[in-house]
């Protein structure tokens, strides 16, 4: 079990976090908050890339700055933007990685293999990166970032770069390595985690907002979300959320107490509350 104590963290006199706790345990939870609320900064005080001003990170009653490298080897980490060498082909950047955990060849050797079809790049393990697409690197960094078989798996904007083939690729393979470990993915990408994530952690104002389940997010908005034509009259309580186009034109999801006359109630869904939990915030 992974747990957040009471963590605080500043710049000076800005404050990043404050006071946050947290439980993990083996799941998805993702990280929804908009840009600049705070998450790489949680996930770089989990990954020992920071160090709490307040508070304390414990593995299993251990606190992890104590436990040192004992902890890094536990953790599978995906920056937004990894490093890496152009020249190297996804195999031999791999292969470096391993050495530098100190990996059994041989070992490692099967590992990488398994690891690069897994993300669907066999085809071209031994291609030089220079010529890959964004979303090609996008998923050597997630390769890499699982090579050890963490038991603690963390990815921050892992999706940036892919295309939707390759998002739904993403997701059934996150789905498919939370049963026996904790992975702990930040986004501001609602479908990335909407259908996969146990735990939905939204920071706002630099503090925990929520820590729950996608549903129980959801059912905050019971009974308040509507659509009505796009162009409609709105009332002064009435929160434009999103606009789509429906069979008859454009439509427009709104959150209301006391909605206009012919807006038909619809189920609220992860994107609409995010959108009403941070309708006044700047962050």
């Amino acid at each position: 079990m992974l747990s957040v104590e009471n963590v605080t963290k500043k710049y000076g006199s800005f404050t990043a976090l404050e006071d946050i706790s947290l439980t993990f345990e083996r799941g998805v939870y993702g990280l929804l908050s908009p840009n600049g609320a705070g998450k790489t900064t949680l996930i770089k005080l989990l990954t020992t890339l920071l160090f709490p001003t307040a508070g304390v990170i414990r593995w299993s009653g251990q606190d992890i700055l104590a436990m040192g490298a004992d902890w890094r080897g536990m953790v599978g980490y995906l920056p937004q933007e990894f490093g890496y060498y152009k020249s190297y082909s996804p195999r031999a950047f791999m292969a470096y990685m391993a050495a530098l955990q100190c990996m059994d060849k041989t070992s490692a050797r099967a590992r990488i293999d398994e690891l690069l079809e897994l993300v669907g790049l066999g085809d071209v393990k031994d291609k030089k990166m220079r010529t890959f697409s964004g979303g090609m690197l996008q998923r050597v960094g997630i390769a890499q970032a699982m090579l050890a078989d963490p038991q603690v798996l963390i990815l921050d904007e892992p999706t940036a770069g892919l295309d939707p083939k390759e998002r739904v690729r993403f997701r059934n393979l996150i789905h498919s390595l939370s049963s026996d470990r904790i992975v702990i993915l930040s986004t501001h990408i609602v479908s990335d985690i909407e259908t996969i994530a146990d735990r939905i952690v939204m920071l706002r104002d630099h503090r925990l907002y929520a820590c729950d389940s996608p549903s129980n997010i959801c059912r905050t908005l019971a009974g308040r979300v509507f659509s009505v034509p796009a162009g409609a009259a709105l009332g002064p309580g009435d929160l434009p959320l999103s606009e789509y186009q429906g069979e008859q034109g454009p439509m427009l999801r709104i959150a209301s107490d006391a909605p206009p006359q012919g807006a038909q109630a619809v189920t609220p869904g992860l994107e609409d509350a995010f959108l009403y939990i941070y309708r006044d915030s700047r962050i």
